[in-house]
């Protein structure tokens, strides 16, 4: 292989996880992985809706019946500008700010945030493990602890484990004790794979549907009371994700990040060109019950 292809993982392997974790993640999301960080990431979200206590309240708001589309452009678009600008940039507080205020609304527990939080971290981490072009640095796994682990506690997330380990531990026995079916899992995964279908056209959308319930665990399946998909559903998409993998390891470096770059945006078109991050973000719920 080029030698020049693992320039920046050598770069990454340089740095200091703890203390360089936002040059490390914007690094890894931003120019190495940033198409298979980005379907992680949905997939991770995907995979909280399994928790009966979220996907009630997330059917409670109507925001996946009526703009599934925006909700999801929102939630990528202010999570990538705190990663594209930090934590601690004015473009990233007012993300945080944005988000913040929509989670405020709401009496959401803190194990539910952790919860969350422990996705963000784990999921794309598992995903580049399988399907990345080359197997993320070990440095790479902790920098996204360490990354999200301050995203967290400006969130306002309490106990927020003190390791990349413990909160590995933490994600897996929170899933063993509340992935259960729920009509409401039911309703939020149907109304995602809807989305997620949306983006093809028509006559490829009954494929799509069936490739997404290809992608998801014996677990994931029972708590959205979806019917598995044929085996060969799933090894054909593992064979075409393991196949694009081979294939990037002989493109050249990413020069410049994408991160908080999404020209093509469906709910906000030439995003960032115009856009501040508080444009971003739901309307106020109609139903006031369900605020704190």
């Amino acid at each position: 292989m080029p030698r020049r292809r693992y320039a920046l993982r050598d770069r990454i392997a340089a740095l200091d996880p703890e203390r360089d974790h936002l040059e490390i993640y914007q690094l890894s999301a931003g120019r190495e992985f940033p198409w298979d960080y980005t379907r992680a990431l949905e997939f991770a979200l995907f995979r909280t809706y399994c928790v009966p206590s979220i996907s009630r309240l997330l059917a409670a708001t109507g925001e996946f019946e009526k703009r599934p589309q925006q909700r999801y452009d929102d939630t990528a678009l202010l999570m990538a500008e705190i990663a594209a600008h930090g934590y601690d940039s004015p473009r990233g507080r007012e993300a945080l700010k944005v988000v913040n205020r929509a989670h405020g609304r709401f009496a959401i527990s803190n194990d539910d945030m952790r919860y969350v939080l422990s996705t963000f971290v784990h999921d794309p981490i598992d995903w580049l493990t399988k399907y990345g072009w080359r197997p993320p640095h070990e440095h790479e796994r902790l920098a996204a602890f360490h990354y999200y682990r301050e995203v967290g506690r400006r969130m306002g997330i309490r106990d927020i484990p003190e390791s990349y380990s413990a909160f590995a531990d933490f994600k897996r026995s929170y899933e063993n004790e509340h992935f259960v079916f729920s009509p409401t899992n039911q309703k939020i995964g149907e109304y995602t794979v809807g989305l997620f279908a949306a983006w093809f056209p028509s006559f490829l959308r009954p494929l799509v549907r069936l490739a997404v319930r290809g992608m998801l665990d014996e677990p994931m399946l029972r708590a959205f009371g979806f019917r598995p998909a044929p085996r060969w559903v799933g090894a054909a998409g593992d064979l075409g994700l393991r196949t694009r993998a081979l294939a990037l390891r002989f493109f050249p470096p990413r020069r410049t990040s994408v991160l908080g770059v999404s020209p093509g945006n469906r709910t906000y078109p030439g995003y960032p060109a115009g856009y501040r991050p508080s444009d971003l973000g739901a309307p106020a719920p109609p139903d006031a019950s369900t605020s704190r």
